[in-house]
């Protein structure tokens, strides 16, 4: 079969498991980029691509590349395609864009010109045009800008590579099928040993831990992709891709899931069931603060909730729970979490031994990983433990020289100190006004980020400042109303208790 160049295309923080995954799937020419990892292969790579990766969100096949300055300049090269090879009569269409250019901003205003370019040309050529469908097109196309280079890709994915097809029901503010899968990857987790995920929502951490343990392709349960409208389709070697379980493998530890919800437990009991993975965790409602020392050795992989459905004291309440338990009831294991707030993993009060910065949805993320042992770091390592692993001290050496570039970067655009020794007296007031001003806002933004962090100390001593303003309100209340009534000479009736804390007959 003839080889061609595939992209898939993943989340911000992602592109190495990607790849790896890539890798290991026998594909060539993995090369990662931003947000995306392209490779090489054929009909059937890109089926399988399809069907196997767990941390992609899609695969795009590219068609066309050029040069384009303007959107009448990408609807001129566009419309010279031969559309007559890929559309068939009847079929719709639809058009995404990704724009990085300066020259031209508004991606919408580019869609609309791909979409004429292709209309316009399949009227022209065969007196027929193609209806424009949003919600379930035959035909997806992605148009990628950077600057003045451009590529039009065919989307063989059709919808969104998560959308698994196994959840049956949902929660508030569910975790990506892909981000869940990726944590089970960057975590090491190599199915030797228990998982326990004590917030598991929907069960997507733990239904994608089981998948990975038992090596069930995720595909396995998509009723469509996007290249099964294309001209050459070839529903033969989808069947065989399919058909194939002989990668599938036995798992012989457990995963459990608590969730504090009982619909919650319910509904991530059903997606399991949908994913045929219920054999593989225990599902059970309990409050985390009931969690205790587990019997064999596990490691936990968690979302805990941030904010989304908790108050400001509640949530930094629950990662101080959070971080007692694994100090107390998890010694010996390790705990990765995810969160997007500084001040909540603050609140766990422990060290992360690794981190990686990774994008939630519109969230910036962390994953961390926190090691729980007796006794000293040194004693821990005399014993022959590690903190990290070859693959996690690689990536944070990795994310050392990339905060080393940055900071060499900003030196290097530094602008120098101006010659100030022949300025006019204008000159000085306007340099002084503008360095009045910028250290203004340096000043600004600086207490503004400091207000971020410490948001959950500043929300605690308003509140404890609001009280303490009502309880001395309620004093000087009280103080006046006793000196009123010493005025009036009602001694039998005073308004607080009496100075043994205990109130008198008369006041009952």
């Amino acid at each position: 079969m003839q080889e061609f160049q595939l992209i898939a295309k993943t989340f911000q923080g992602l592109e190495e498991v990607l790849a790896q995954e890539l890798t290991e799937l026998g594909f060539n020419e993995v090369q990662i980029g931003t947000r995306m990892v392209s490779f090489v292969g054929d009909l059937e790579a890109m089926y399988r691509a399809n069907f196997c990766l767990r941390t992609a969100v899609r695969v795009l096949k590219p068609i066309l590349s050029f040069k384009a300055s303007t959107p009448d300049e990408v609807y001129d090269h566009v419309k010279a395609f031969d559309w007559s090879v890929l559309l068939r009569r009847g079929q719709t269409f639809s058009v995404d864009a990704t724009v990085y250019s300066s020259e031209m901003r508004n991606s919408r205003f580019l869609t609309y010109r791909v979409k004429d370019a292709v209309v316009d040309k399949c009227l022209e050529a065969e007196g027929w045009r193609p209806n424009i469908s949003l919600s379930n097109p035959d035909i997806r196309l992605n148009i990628h800008v950077s600057e003045r280079d451009c590529t039009l890709s065919l989307d063989s994915s059709g919808e969104s590579l998560h959308q698994r097809g196994y959840r049956v029901g949902s929660v508030e503010a569910p975790i990506n099928e892909v981000m869940a899968a990726a944590m089970v990857k960057l975590s090491g987790w190599q199915a030797d040993c228990d998982l326990i995920d004590p917030f598991c929502g929907s069960g997507t951490i733990a239904i994608e831990a089981a998948l990975i343990a038992r090596n069930i392709y995720p595909g396995v349960f998509r009723k469509k992709f996007g290249f099964e409208s294309w001209p050459d389709f070839d529903p033969t070697l989808l069947s065989r891709i399919y058909e194939d379980d002989s990668q599938e493998r036995p798992f012989s530890h457990r995963i459990y899931a608590y969730d504090l919800n009982r619909n919650a437990v319910a509904t991530a009991s059903d997606n399991a069931k949908s994913a045929g993975v219920a054999d593989c965790i225990a599902f059970k409602q309990m409050n985390f603060q009931d969690f205790s020392q587990p019997k064999e050795k596990a490691v936990i992989l968690t979302n805990p909730p941030y904010g989304e459905r908790l108050s400001q004291g509640d949530t930094v309440g629950l990662y101080e729970t959070i971080g007692q338990k694994l100090k107390h009831e998890f010694v010996g294991g390790d705990a990765w979490i995810i969160c997007s707030r500084e001040e909540l993993f603050d609140a766990v009060g422990m060290r992360p031994s690794v981190r990686y910065a990774l994008q939630n949805g519109a969230l910036d993320c962390e994953l961390r990983k926190y090691q729980v042992f007796d006794g000293s770091m040194k004693d821990f390592k005399k014993a022959g433990n590690f903190i990290k692993t070859d693959d996690e001290r690689r990536h944070m050496n990795d994310q050392s020289r990339k905060f080393s570039r940055q900071s060499d970067f900003k030196k290097e655009t530094r602008q120098p100190r101006p010659d100030t020794s022949n300025e006019t007296e204008e000159e000085r007031e306007q340099r002084l006004k503008y360095n009045f001003l910028r250290k203004f806002h340096e000043d600004f933004t600086r207490a503004g980020n400091q207000r971020r962090r410490t948001g959950a100390s500043a929300s605690k001593e308003r509140t404890n400042y609001s009280a303490d303003r009502k309880n001395k309100s309620a004093d000087r209340k009280n103080k006046s109303a006793d000196r009123k009534n010493y005025r009036q000479g009602n001694f039998n009736r005073p308004k607080g208790p009496s100075k043994g804390g205990r109130r008198t007959s008369s006041e009952s």
